[in-house]
């Protein structure tokens, strides 16, 4: 990776306006703007997410630039998320980002968002080991659930995947039921650390290989606690912390089940997670017990690299820029709302 190489990266697929500076694989700023407003409405409303990147997307790339003390005129490429996300939300990263290369006369880079989340352990970080390849990546988010072999920057495949809901969104669509506020996933595992993970069983899915569903486990819980609840109304409210343990476990173990079939079959020894759900604290800490259990690597992301941000799009455009050979100024390149990986 080239040390001087400086990259401006914007990240905007969902309800986060992120812009960051990289030089090299060391991160000089990584703001992120994220919107309140969706709390009110117990999830993302699009439209208003793409309201609030375009009041947001200017200070935002400010003050990513002055924080890392650079110069717009020193940034070498703009890397952007090119998709998947919500179309509206990409749209005004993207419009942004072009714009910006287009006055600069720099290079514009797209990015996949997905791959980005796995590169995002290449940034440059204090008494953290950079993954040697081949390594496997369970990235988990509320839109993702994949299991990716990982061979090179250029070479990475989905070797699983869910055929259904994520897993990410398996969490909030639980806390909804339970009455916790969007979102809900950092409470469920807040509250769960005082809870019985064995208080309460619900349904496991049956998919063959190492893909994934979670639309069977989500009817189930959700099942559990609107049957319980018309016999007792305050089973929420007696239950809270049970709940949360028993819903986060069920979880966390259909991941690391077919997380150790990957391994097996694959004879791969280096394992990282990456997306939002990578920063609960169950699955940090199952997947380092599996790690002692199986003798494997574990590769953990910093919080800040686990939810949406633009230091992993700033790191995944540098990759691509020197890697990919790809120094594009195409500026009709569209947003894609299921970029595929």
């Amino acid at each position: 990776m080239d040390k001087k190489l400086i990259v401006l990266g914007i990240e905007s697929s969902c309800d986060d306006t992120s812009a960051a500076i990289l030089k090299g694989s060391k991160v000089l700023s990584n703001i992120i703007a994220s919107q309140a407003i969706h709390k009110e409405y117990g999830g993302v409303v699009p439209e208003l997410a793409s309201r609030a990147h375009q009041q947001n997307i200017i200070p935002v790339v400010d003050t990513a630039i002055k924080t890392a003390k650079v110069k717009k005129s020193e940034i070498d490429i703009i890397a952007y998320t090119k998709g998947p996300g919500l179309l509206g939300s990409l749209l005004v990263g993207s419009s942004f980002a072009k714009s910006f290369s287009f006055s600069l006369n720099k290079p514009l880079v797209s990015v996949n968002h997905m791959k980005a989340h796995v590169l995002a352990h290449f940034i440059d970080e204090k008494d953290k080991k950079i993954p040697e390849f081949p390594f496997i990546c369970l990235t988990v988010s509320g839109g993702h659930t994949q299991i990716v072999l990982v061979n090179s920057f250029t070479d990475m495949q989905i070797i699983g995947t869910t055929l259904d809901d994520a897993a990410g969104e398996a969490f909030d669509k639980s806390a909804k039921v339970l009455g916790l506020e969007y979102p809900g996933g950092p409470l469920i595992d807040k509250y769960s650390k005082s809870g019985n993970i064995n208080a309460f069983t619900f349904g496991k899915p049956k998919i063959k290989e190492l893909d994934f569903s979670f639309s069977g486990l989500k009817t189930s819980i959700m099942n559990k606690i609107n049957s319980s609840l018309m016999s007792n109304p305050k089973f929420i409210e007696e239950n809270l912390h049970d709940l949360c343990a028993s819903i986060q476990h069920s979880i966390i173990q259909i991941l690391l089940y077919k997380l150790e079939k990957a391994i097996i079959k694959t004879k791969v020894n280096r394992v990282a997670i990456a997306g939002g759900v990578s920063a609960n604290s169950y699955l940090r800490k199952q997947l380092q017990l599996l790690g002692q259990k199986l003798n494997f690597e574990v590769h953990i992301p910093k919080f800040e690299y686990c939810t949406d941000n633009a230091a992993m799009i700033a790191m995944a455009g540098a990759i691509k820029y020197e890697y990919g050979n790809s120094s594009s100024k195409d500026y009709t390149e569209q947003a894609s709302a299921r970029l595929s990986f």
